[in-house]
C-alpha cells in the first residue's frame, strides 16, 4: 500500500525498505517517535510516544524493533546507568561518533564532538591491529548550572 502523500518516509524507515525488512504499521510509529525525538528517550519514552500514534504497539514490540535497530547499526543504546528511568537511552545514529557527558544532578545529557576522539580510534587500529566498529563514551560529572547552583 503506499504511503500517503503527506508522510516523507524517514531514514530509518527507508533503510527497512532498502534491506527488505518487513514494515509494520506499529514498527512505523516506532521508528517515526526515534526519527523525531529531539531528545534521548528510553524505551518507556518510546512505548508512551509509539502508542500515541498507533495504540497496537506493545512493550515487545518496542523492545524487539529497538534491538532489530542497534543490530542494523541504526541507532545507538547509551547506558546512562546513574541517571532516573531504565537506564538504556536510544537515540539515531549521527555520522560522526560523539562523546556523551551526562549530568549526575540535573539528568541533562550533552554531546561533545572531538577530533582527539576520531585519533584515539585510530591508534586503537593501528596499535591494536583491531576494527573499530562502535565506539562510545559516556562521562558523568556535573553541568555548568549545577556547578553554579543555577
Amino acid at each position: 500500500m503506499p504511503l500517503p502523500q503527506t508522510e516523507i518516509p524517514g531514514r530509518l524507515q527507508a533503510h527497512f525498505a532498502e534491506r527488505g525488512i518487513r514494515m509494520t504499521e506499529q514498527r512505523r510509529a516506532i521508528l517515526r517517535v526515534i526519527e523525531t525525538a529531539n531528545k534521548h528517550l528510553d524505551a518507556s519514552q518510546i512505548l508512551r510516544k509509539a502508542q500515541r500514534l498507533d495504540a497496537r504497539v506493545d512493550r515487545s514490540t518496542v523492545y524487539r524493533t529497538l534491538r532489530l535497530l542497534k543490530r542494523q547499526g541504526l541507532i545507538d543504546e547509551l547506558d546512562l546507568m546513574h541517571l532516573n528511568g531504565e537506564g538504556h537511552y536510544y537515540e539515531r545514529r549521527l555520522a560522526k561518533d560523539h562523546i556523551h557527558m551526562a549530568c549526575l544532578r540535573c539528568g541533562k545529557i550533552m554531546e561533545f564532538v572531538s577530533d582527539q576522539f576520531d585519533k584515539l580510534k585510530q591508534q586503537v587500529e593501528s596499535d591494536c591491529r583491531f576494527h573499530v566498529l562502535v565506539s562510545r563514551l559516556e562521562i558523568g560529572g556535573y553541568c555548568a548550572s549545577c556547578r553554579s547552583g543555577h
